[in-house]
């Protein structure tokens, strides 16, 4: 025990106190649950429903017994259902400490960029924030046509509908029009409002947006005109309101955001951009397709067990979970408070961390201070004073499959190489065990949440039985559990401090549609395969602390010659995978620049998704059309 408070401690409302866990090794769970999809999928939740004995076999055989094998290292603890921990000033940690100069969010200058010509001639892998914005404001493309292009490829209510549209739940043609029309009319005039002022942004529809519905990607959620006159902007929607966003309506989500795989049989399933064979990743899956495919530069999702950072990676873009109650849901509700957040999905991570610096100021209503302005993320230099320093908990790394874990390795390597990075081997307990903590908490939230209805999807009345399942010891203990883990983690950047923990994002490369008929007409339940998407992602839901997921590579796909290897350039299918990197508690930007080092060092090896949309030329098009006119 650490008497008294440290230097660190005293710079934040919350800390955990600095415990160093038991040393154990990893165990696993011996049983699995099989499996399923179609018809034996739809019979297995109308069961599961019913009788209370298959239910307790089923959460048995998924592990969430596992606590009470540990309890005796919980007997002694406390337990914690919070995780937010609150720096006491607009400080950040040692993490984020730099000498670069500052981004200006109110400056109406952007950097220049090459013509709209040149741009094209160039191809970049996506289209950025600040593409946009200079070609803006030299008035080469303008946000009316930019909006002009994309409508067309993701309205639903057309016939037929637009290539893209499974992406998007709804989209009011009418606010986004009037949007871009009042964007273009200040570039116009020369007083855009801010710098992301005329950028299309795709949102969640689990986000409250005045003139939307708020489906959380399920049919049982009120839409009707009534209802939805009663909803009024959360507050990251506001904020980007304020500065000009376009607002490019309500993209899908895995229904109530209860699994990794992307799929929803109500509002259809988006196919990853990279092979359609395989899933996007969930439950953020329609704002990383939006992003990846090229429609948009940047999104919001949410991520309560990895619901940025897995689509993140299996698209192949880059995502920002931040820290546990930065982001406020105000005056909306947060229905599974104990581990979920809002956050940001980008093409690149200048256009991230554009996006975090609006979304991220605090609501009146929030103890979090006002956030330092992220800085500036072109420095290659390795003579800036923050850490580089990089823990590797080697036996948790090992579980990735061994092309995922060879890509990460090699692009941990070049950053030691490239940008003077420093490797330490670091331990932590309990990593299956919190795992299945985590998982039953949020579980347990959603049973809560969710009413017991017909209308709901057979996976998820699957997972929501399960919740209903969890005896309180066991949430009690999870909620112990979350105190050791928090403790060991404030241990660990006592001793080095600034390291980022990094592992790979998921351990396994992708989720492919092994039954594409039965898989997206009534969904898929495959536990095993959910705990390999959240094998890493988890532990920053849980303990409340930031984390980001950058592109490491590709794998060769199922069924091709050599699947499961590292892909080449030229591989067809190849998917994504992804490195993720967690930090102390508040240190959002040291982030940034860890995923600005890798984004430089691995950009180099990322390539366009084969369904990409050139909306910069779509959008010249309509600039000819209205000239023509």
């Amino acid at each position: 025990m650490v008497e008294g408070l440290s230097a660190r401690q005293k710079r934040f409302l919350l800390y955990p106190t600095p415990i160093r866990g038991p040393s154990v090794p990893i165990k696993d769970n011996g049983s699995r649950n099989p499996a399923l999809s179609g018809w034996v999928l739809v019979v297995c939740a109308f069961l599961l429903e019913r009788l209370g004995f298959l239910r307790e076999l089923v959460w048995h055989n998924a592990g969430f017994g596992c606590l009470t094998r540990i309890s005796e290292y919980l007997e002694n603890v406390e337990p914690r259902y919070d995780p937010t921990v609150i720096p006491l000033d607009d400080t950040e940690p040692e993490a984020a400490v730099s000498a670069e100069v500052p981004v200006s969010v109110d400056s109406a200058s952007p950097t220049p960029s090459p013509s709209i010509s040149a741009l094209i001639k160039s191809s970049p892998v996506r289209y950025t924030v600040a593409n946009y914005r200079s070609l803006y404001t030299s008035g080469e493309l303008t946000p009316l046509a930019v909006v002009s292009a994309v409508l067309p490829l993701i309205r639903r209510d057309t016939s037929p509908p637009g290539e893209h549209s499974t992406a998007w739940i709804n989209v009011r043609v009418d606010l986004v029009t009037k949007a871009a029309e009042e964007s273009t009319l200040r570039y116009k005039e020369g007083r855009p409002l801010g710098p992301l002022d005329g950028i299309l942004v795709a949102i969640k529809d689990e986000y409250d947006v005045e003139g939307y519905p708020t489906t959380l990607g399920s049919a049982i959620v009120p839409t009707d005109e009534e209802h939805v006159k009663t909803i009024v902007d959360g507050w990251c929607i506001e904020k980007l309101r304020e500065t000009g966003a376009i607002l490019m309506g309500k993209v899908n989500m895995v229904e109530f955001g209860m699994d990794t795989t992307g799929s929803n049989i109500t509002f259809g399933t988006p196919k990853n951009p990279y092979n359609p064979q395989y899933y996007t990743g969930g439950s953020s899956s329609g704002s990383a397709y939006a992003v990846s495919a090229g429609l948009v530069p940047i999104a919001m999702g949410s991520d309560a067990g990895g619901s940025i950072r897995i689509p993140s990676s299996f698209c192949s873009v880059y995502g920002l979970k931040p820290t546990h109650n930065r982001l406020s849901y105000l005056p909306a509700v947060n229905h599974a408070s104990t581990c979920a957040v809002q956050g940001p999905i980008a093409a690149d991570v200048s256009s991230l961390a554009a996006v975090y610096t609006v979304v991220c100021q605090p609501h009146p209503a929030s103890n979090f201070p006002k956030t330092v302005i992220p800085p500036a993320l072109t420095n290659s230099s390795h003579g800036d004073d923050r850490p580089r320093i990089i823990g590797i908990p080697e036996d948790w790394f090992r579980r990735a499959s061994p092309a995922v874990q060879k890509l990460c390795r090699g692009l941990v390597e070049r950053l030691v190489a490239e940008k003077g990075y420093k490797v330490v081997p670091v331990e932590i307990p309990f990593v299956k065990e919190g795992q299945q903590a985590h998982a039953l908490t949020m579980l347990t939230d959603a049973a809560t949440a969710a009413p017991l209805h017909g209308g709901i999807s057979p996976t998820i009345r699957i997972l929501l039985a399960l919740g209903r399942t969890t005896r309180a010891t066991d949430l009690h203990l999870a909620q112990k559990l979350r105190r050791v883990l928090m403790q060991h983690l404030s241990w660990l950047w006592h001793a080095h401090p600034g390291m980022l923990i990094v592992t790979p994002t998921t351990q396994c490369a992708g989720w492919p549609i092994r039954a594409p008929a039965a898989e997206l007409r009534h969904g898929v339940s495959d536990g095993v395969k959910t705990q390999e998407t959240m094998g890493y992602v988890w532990m920053a839901n849980f303990c409340g602390a930031p984390s980001v997921s950058v592109p490491a590579g590709f794998v060769v796909p199922e069924g091709a010659p050599g699947e499961g290897a590292v892909a080449a350039a030229d591989t067809p299918g190849k998917v994504p995978v992804g490195l993720m990197a967690m930090g102390e508690w508040a240190s959002e930007t040291a982030l940034l620049q860890f995923a600005s080092d890798a984004e430089e060092i691995g950009g180099r090896d990322e390539c366009r998704p084969p369904n990409w949309v050139d909306v910069i030329e779509l959008a010249r098009r309509e600039m000819e059309k209205s000239a023509d006119a």
